[in-house]
C-alpha cells in the first residue's frame, strides 16, 4: 500500500493526513496500520524511534474511536513528559477533523488542572507511568473501559525502573483492551510485559533485528580526560552548520560541558532530569528553532525526542550497551538525509566498539581531527557563503550612500582580508590533540614553564590559571601544577599545547613589561611568599588533623 487513501482509514482522518502533506507510509506504518483497521489484535513492534510509531498506532486508534462518547477509550503511555507531549501534538494534528479531547499528563505541571481536563471528557490520555499511577490512586481517572492500550518506548520505560508502575496500571485495565506495544529492542522484562497482558500477539519488525540507518556513517576519535573537550570544541569548529545532540552520562557532567560550551561562545542547551517542565520547553524549543545548535543530554531526559535535519550525533563517552548507542545513533541520517554519528573513546574502549560494530553490523571508522588550516578554510568559506547568500536589506541603502566613500581607499582583498579579520578577531590555534593508542606521545612528560608574572602583580595561583587558560583558549584542565612567586610563576601543561603556549601570548604586555613564558626545568624554588594549588590541599589537611 502506496498511500494513506487506500489503507482503509476513515475520511476525516485521511483528510487531514493529505493536508500535513504525508504521501507515502513508512515500513512501520504500512506493517501496522492496515492490520490494526481490519481487525485489531495485540501487537508487538520492533521499531526505532523516528520510524513514524506515531501515526503507526495513533491513525487506527483515531479510525475506531466512537466521537460520541466522552468516555475514555484509549490510554497511552510513554516514558517522558517530552515524548508525551510530542505524540499529543502530532495525534492533535491528525484529529483536526473530529471533535476529540486528547490530555496529556505527566509529572511537573498540576495534576489537579489534568484531572479537570480529563473530567470534561478525554477520548484519548498520553500519559508518563508515574503520572497516571498517581492519578489512578487518587481515582482522579478511570481506564476501566478503554479499548486500547499503547505503550511506547517500553524497553526504555522498563529501563527506567516502571516495570511494577505498568504491571498495575495494565491490572487497572479491562482484558478486552487491545495492547499495542512498540519498543526498539525486546528485553526480558519487555517480553514479561507482553506474556502477561497480550493475548497471541502479531509480531512486526522494522528493518533487521539490531540493525542501524545506512544513511549514518560511524566514526570514533581516541581521546583523554584532559583533551576530550578541546576536541569536542575541535570537532564544532571543524562543521560550522553542525546541529547536533551530544550524550553525556550524568545531568552533573550535562550541565557543566553545557555552561563550559556558552562559556566559549557556542550556541548550546542542557537538557536533563533536574531542569522544570517550562525550563525543558524554553530549551527544545531553543533548539527546534535552531537558537540552539548543540543540545546536550542524558539518554534519559532526550527519550522520545524528535527533531529533523540532526546533522550531528556526539557520544562524549561511549555507552556500555549497544542499545544505547544504536538509540542515540538513530537520531541522524533520517529520511532521505545523511548523518555521522562520532563517538569518543580510549584505549579501554576497544572491547565496546567491536561489540557494536558486530552487533549492528557497522564499521566505526578511527579518525584523524582536523588540522587548524582545515577548520579555518571550512569557516571562513561558510562565512563567505552566508554574505553571499544574504538578502540585501533596501532600507540601509539611505545610509549607505554616505558612508560608502569611507572604503573607497581599500581594494577588494583587503576590504575582505577586514571583513575577515573583524569576524574571527580571537587567535585560532589548533593544538595537536590527536591520540594514537599506545602512541609514545601519550606517554611524554608534562611540560613546565616559567611566565613573568607573580605575587608583585596581584596573581595567586586561581587568578593566573585563569588569564592563562583564557589567554589561551584552554580548559582548566590544560593547565596544572601552578606555583607563584613574587616575580614569576611556574605551571605545567602537555606537550601537544608547547607551540601555542610559547608563541600564544607574544605581543602581550603587563603595566608596560613585555610577558614572557619560557620553558624550564626548574620546579619553582620556593620563598616565603610562594603560593601555589598543592600548599592549599597541604593547609586544609593539616586543618583537619587538628580537629
Amino acid at each position: 500500500m502506496n498511500d494513506f487513501s487506500s489503507m482503509g482509514l476513515n475520511e476525516p482522518v485521511v483528510s487531514a493526513i493529505k493536508k500535513l502533506g504525508f504521501k507515502k507510509p513508512t515500513e512501520v506504518q504500512q506493517k501496522s496500520i492496515p492490520l490494526l483497521i481490519e481487525k485489531p489484535k495485540d501487537i508487538v513492534s520492533l521499531a526505532q524511534t523516528g520510524t513514524g510509531k506515531t501515526a503507526a498506532f495513533g491513525l487506527p486508534i483515531l479510525h475506531h474511536l466512537n466521537i460520541n462518547s466522552k468516555t475514555t477509550q484509549a490510554l497511552i503511555i510513554a516514558p517522558t513528559r517530552e515524548l508525551c507531549l510530542q505524540i499529543t501534538s502530532e495525534l492533535k494534528k491528525y484529529s483536526v477533523n473530529l471533535k476529540l479531547n486528547i490530555v496529556p499528563v505527566y509529572g511537573g505541571s498540576s495534576i489537579q488542572e489534568q484531572s479537570k481536563s480529563i473530567r470534561r471528557g478525554a477520548e484519548i490520555i498520553v500519559a508518563t507511568p508515574g503520572r497516571i499511577l498517581d492519578m489512578l490512586k487518587r481515582k482522579y481517572v478511570n481506564i476501566s473501559k478503554i479499548k486500547f492500550c499503547v505503550l511506547d518506548e517500553a524497553d526504555e520505560m522498563l529501563n527506567m525502573g516502571f516495570y511494577k508502575d505498568i504491571k498495575q496500571i495494565l491490572s487497572n485495565t479491562p482484558d478486552s483492551k487491545k495492547t499495542w506495544l512498540f519498543s526498539a529492542t525486546m528485553p526480558n522484562e519487555v517480553s514479561k510485559i507482553a506474556e502477561k497482558f497480550m493475548k497471541n500477539p502479531y509480531r512486526i519488525t522494522v528493518g533487521e533485528k539490531n540493525s542501524t540507518s545506512t544513511n549514518v556513517k560511524h566514526k570514533s576519535f581516541f581521546v583523554n580526560s584532559r583533551n576530550r573537550y578541546n576536541v569536542l570544541k575541535l570537532l564544532i569548529d571543524s562543521s560550522p552548520e553542525i546541529y547536533a545532540i551530544l550524550f553525556c552520562r550524568t545531568r552533573r557532567e550535562t550541565q557543566k560541558i553545557c555552561e563550559n560550551l556558552v562559556e566559549d561562545g557556542y550556541n548550546s542547551g542542557a537538557l536533563h532530569g533536574d531542569l522544570s517542565q517550562n525550563q525543558r520547553d524554553l530549551v527544545m524549543k531553543s533548539f527546534r528553532t535552531k537558537q540552539i545548535k548543540i543540545l546536550v543530554a542524558t539518554d534519559v531526559a532526550s527519550r522520545g525526542i524528535d527533531v529533523e535535519n540532526i546533522t550531528h550525533i556526539i557520544h562524549y563517552k561511549i555507552p556500555d550497551e549497544v542499545e544505547i548507542y544504536n538509540h542515540r545513533s538513530g537520531r541522524t541520517g533520517r529520511a532521505s538525509n545523511t548523518g555521522l554519528s562520532i563517538a569518543f573513546i580510549s584505549s579501554s574502549d576497544k572491547q565496546k566498539i567491536k561489540r557494536i560494530e558486530n552487533r549492528l553490523k557497522i564499521k566505526i571508522e578511527n579518525s584523524q581531527l582536523p588540522d587548524s588550516k582545515t577548520i579555518i578554510n571550512s569557516q571562513i568559506n561558510n562565512y563567505l557563503k552566508k554574505i553571499k547568500d544574504a538578502k540585501i536589506n533596501s532600507e540601509l541603502e539611505t545610509y549607505f550612500s554616505s558612508s560608502e566613500n569611507i572604503l573607497d581607499e581599500f581594494s577588494k582583498s583587503e576590504l575582505l582580508l577586514k571583513i575577515l579579520s573583524l569576524k574571527f578577531d580571537k587567535k585560532i590555534v589548533s593544538p595537536e590533540l590527536n591520540i594514537e593508542k599506545n602512541s609514545k606521545k601519550n606517554n611524554e612528560k608534562d611540560v613546565r614553564y616559567q611566565i613573568n608574572l607573580g605575587i608583585k602583580d596581584y596573581y595567586n595561583w586561581q587568578n593566573l590559571k585563569d588569564f592563562l587558560t583564557e589567554i589561551y583558549s584552554l580548559h582548566p584542565g590544560d593547565i596544572y601544577n601552578v606555583d607563584v612567586q613574587q616575580s614569576k610563576s611556574f605551571f605545567n601543561s602537555k606537550p601537544a599545547h608547547k607551540k601555542l603556549i610559547i608563541e600564544g601570548i607574544k605581543n602581550l604586555d603587563f603595566n608596560g613589561r613585555k610577558i614572557s613564558v619560557t620553558i624550564t626545568n626548574k620546579r619553582g624554588q620556593k620563598d616565603e611568599s610562594s603560593f601555589s594549588h598543592r600548599d592549599q590541599k597541604k593547609k586544609r589537611k593539616s586543618k583537619k588533623k587538628h580537629y
